[in-house]
Order: C-alpha cells, then structure tokens, then sequence
C-alpha cells in the first residue's frame, strides 16, 4: 500500500512543472476578489496576485490567460505569490527594445497624474508624458485616469528602461492614418456623408471625416446660383458624391447635384419647341430676363423676344424678380444647357400686315413711351411703336431735346411719314399737322432782309444762333462775324444781322453779322 502510494505521489510530482522564483510563465484567472487575484498556473497551489497590478480592466476577467512573475514558489504561510506588474515590465521591454524605436506608436494606459505631466504605462514599462504633449486640455482626471490611449514615442531611455511618449503627436500622426486609409477608401461615383467647413465665392470646402474636398458652385444645383450660400451653410451636414481624386495634389472634386438625375436628359420631350409654359423670373439682367420654367431649368428671354415694338427695353423697368410670367420656347441647347424663350411670341406678329392698316400721310394717335436724345417713342397700340425724330417735331424752332416739348405718357396725334415692315420701323410727324410755314417766312422775309435786333441764343463751335422773331432761330456762320465781337456776346443780348440764305427743304435761315 505504501508502495502505491509512493508510486502515486511520483507521478503527481511528475505531472507538474518544474517552477522556479524568477520564471514569467503562462497563468489562468480563476477567481476575482475584492483585493486579490488568484491564478492557475499548472503548479500545486494557486498563486495570488494583488489585484491593484491588474491596471487593464479588459483583463479582469475569469478564464483568461495571462503572464506573470514567480514572485516566490512558496512564502511563509506556504502560499505561491505571483506578480503580474513584473511579469509585464519584464517581458515588456524586450517587447519594446525589439519592435519599438523612437516616433513608433505604442499603446499604454495613463497610470497617475505628476507634476509637469502624467505617468503612462506601456506594456508595463513606465513612460513620462509632458502636459505639453497630452492634449488633454479640456478633460477631467476621471475622463483620463486608467483610460488606454495612443502615445508616439519621443524618447526611449535604454539605462532607465523608461519612456517619453507625446499624445500630440499621436493624435497627429492617428488623423494623418486615418486620412491615408478614408483617401484610399474613397470611391469616385459613391455617395459620402461630410460637413460644410467653409465657403468661398466659388464653392464649398466639405470635411469627409479627415479629407476635404470642394464642392464647386456649379455642381451645387442643376439650376443656376449666384453664390454657395445659398444652398449651403458652414456646418451643415450633407451627402455628397465623388467626382474625381487628384492621387498628386491629393484633391477631391464633389457634387451635390449628381446626386438627383438631370432635368436636362429628357427637356425636349417634355418642352417641346413652341411649347407654352409659365415661370418665375430669377434674373433681370441688360440683356434680358431668366425665367425658371421648371426647378432647376432657367431660360432666357432676350430683349429682343419681349416685345413686337418696343425699342429701347430696360427689362428693370417692364419686370421684377419673383414675379411670374408666360412664355414660349423657341429653342433647346441641350450640349450648352441654354434655352431661348420669348413672351412677344405669345402674340401675332402686328408687323405682318402693318402696310394694309397703316399708310404713310395717315394721322395716328398714340402715347408718348419714351425719349432717346434724337427723338421721342410713340405707342400707337396693337404692339407698334413709331418715332418722332427732333427734325420732325417744329418747323420754325430748333429741338435740342425732345423732352422739353413732350412728356412720357402724353397723348398726341401725329403723321405718319414712312413704314418699314421688314425692320418694323413706323416714322412719324408731328409738325406735319401743321402747314409748311416756309415759302411765307421766305417771301416775308427774303435775302437781304436786314434784322436790326436779333437775340442771342446761343454759341457754338459752328457759329451763332439768335432768334429773329418769336418763333424763329437763324445761325450767324463763323466767317459772318468778327472775332471781337464774337468773343464778347452772350445769351440774350441783342445784334444787327442780315438774312444771306434760306433754306425752305430744311427750314434753315443763315445771318451775317458783318453788315
């Protein structure tokens, strides 16, 4: 019976690893208490370890393996004390001394705060972080305390076997990673979430997660925009799809109207030319109006599709933004996005058959539509406008601006004088209503006829005009006066002329000074 006892024992003894103090063996947690650790290392007892050495909580936990340090086989009460501390420095810097050299990353948990800084700890060797490097500005001992981070190592000191690591850094080098991994990752035509970080006049810069990319102003909206704001604002979250990577200059091309489908593809099925349509005006520009006909689809009206008569059009005066008008599609640049819509269009063609309701002596009635320096508009109705050129509007006075005759919004009678259709032009007469008071004036007052106080009414380059009766002006030419006296008249005052030319055509009467 001895015998087998003695031959169980041996066997036991044999099944047992050779241990010794000193050994970093392999060990399972089999119990958590509220102070101590106890672990299973194949030995005959189980060892016991504090449980303060245990600074990850990740690796509390019963069944996992962890190393640790054979601290003392057996103490004085007989019990296996082990060191998972030890076991973790020990084992540690080898770790680190073979993988790790400096500006590597390590990861390491912060174990207290010191002065000047924290002390971390990294595969249980102890590392110094400078409160310069920590970037924990803003965090409370609690959000940091026992929390695992990412270090760069600054410095390794090979005599202390401890380190410098800067949390800066890390966090640098972490974003730079992370913007190499999201640029690879990043797939030209896929949809990505990203922020508005700032707007310029030409486009939007988005944050992508760590790689910014431009959203140009015309790839915000089908429809045209004057500037990004008003689509988008700093801030705001929004999809956008990839339009291009420049691998070189690391430039990313974004679009935020790719990702709805081109009102252009298919306009001309559903705007036929000549079609019909209401929109609103987003523009008013010298040239013409922009009117959406649909939301994103702006058409131009030119000055010249307005209107059948009016000349001179300042779409600023006839239009407002926002307001809504009818028009029709005369043509669709799909290539170039361009379409031309008229309004006069809507209506026939008054110049047509001008010639068959009009004709030249016929007197006209109408209203004065507006001025030019040489003339005035008049607005006969039915779209057609006439011009009443300044030669046209006296026979005896000399009109410098029409203005001063007449008023915008008049009504007066006129004669016509001559109709082009085909430039849809109507001239008018005004002083035609009245007889040529010529042949009398030059049978009342033939060459010769001496003026002995004629009114100065002006100067020019070109001579003299001073009026000889109430209603009429003649021009004393240049070489017809003497210098001096020239040099010295003055509106209003009075001179001796002579009557040395009459001009019945052109209702003109020329002086001479020199009697």
């Amino acid at each position: 019976m001895k015998q087998e006892k003695s031959e169980l024992q041996q066997l036991y003894e044999q099944s047992l690893k050779e241990f010794h103090d000193g050994q970093i063996v392999k060990g399972k947690i089999v119990k958590i208490g509220p102070k101590e650790v106890l672990v299973d290392i194949g030995y005959k007892s189980e060892g016991i370890i504090p449980l303060e050495e245990f600074h990850l909580s990740q690796e509390l936990e019963e069944g996992r393996e962890v190393d640790v340090f054979i601290e003392s086989i057996e103490d004085e009460e007989g019990r296996l004390i082990l060191s998972r501390e030890k076991a973790r420095r020990l084992s540690g810097w080898d770790k680190i001394s073979s993988s790790f050299k400096e500006n590597d990353l390590i990861d390491g948990f912060i174990k207290r705060k010191v002065k000047g800084g924290f002390i971390i700890d990294a595969m249980g060797i102890d590392g110094f972080l400078p409160a310069s490097l920590s970037a924990f500005k803003g965090l409370s001992d609690k959000e940091i305390i026992g929390k695992l981070f990412k270090f760069k190592i600054v410095k390794i000191h090979t005599l202390r076997k401890s380190l410098i690591v800067s949390r800066k850094d890390a966090l640098q080098v972490e974003k730079e990673i992370a913007k190499e991994k999201l640029w690879q990752d990043l797939k030209i035509g896929e949809i990505y979430s990203g922020t508005v970080k700032n707007i310029t006049d030409f486009g939007a810069f988005i944050d992508l997660g760590g790689v910014d990319g431009l959203l140009h102003i015309t790839d915000m909206s089908w429809s045209r925009i004057s500037h990004p704001s008003e689509i988008v604002a700093v801030g705001d979250k929004i999809e956008v799809m990839i339009l291009a990577k420049d691998e070189a200059s690391k430039k990313v091309s974004l679009g935020l109207k790719q990702r709805t489908p081109d009102p252009w593809s298919d306009l001309e099925s559903r705007f036929p030319v000549g079609t019909k349509v209401k929109g609103k005006i987003v523009n008013i520009l010298p040239y013409g109006i922009f009117v959406e006909i649909e939301k994103g689809i702006e058409g131009l009206v030119h000055i010249s599709e307005i209107s059948w008569s009016r000349r001179n059009i300042v779409p600023q005066e006839m239009f407002s933004i926002g307001e809504t008008v009818e028009v029709q599609v005369l043509n669709i640049d799909r290539e170039n996005r361009r379409i031309s819509l008229s309004i006069r269009q809507l209506e026939a063609n008054p110049w047509e058959d001008v010639e068959k309701k009009l004709s030249i002596g016929m007197k006209v009635e109408g209203k004065i539509s507006g001025f030019t320096d040489y003339g005035a508009f008049v607005d006969l109705g039915n779209n057609l406008e006439g011009m009443i050129h300044v030669s046209d509007m006296s026979w005896k006075s000399r009109v410098t601006n029409p203005q001063e005759i007449l008023k915008k919004g008049q009504k007066i009678e006129a004669v016509i004088l001559a109709i082009d259709s085909k430039n849809r032009k109507i001239t008018l007469g005004l002083k035609q209503l009245e007889q040529n008071p010529w042949p009398e004036i030059a049978r009342r007052m033939p060459v010769g006829t001496v003026i002995d106080s004629a009114e100065v009414v002006s100067k020019s380059n070109y001579g003299v005009f001073v009026k000889i009766d109430n209603e009429l002006e003649g021009l004393i030419f240049p070489n017809e006066i003497e210098k001096s006296l020239l040099e010295k008249i003055k509106p209003h005052d009075k001179i001796k002329v002579k009557i040395i030319k009459i001009d019945q055509e052109q209702g003109k009467i020329g002086l001479t000074a020199n009697i």
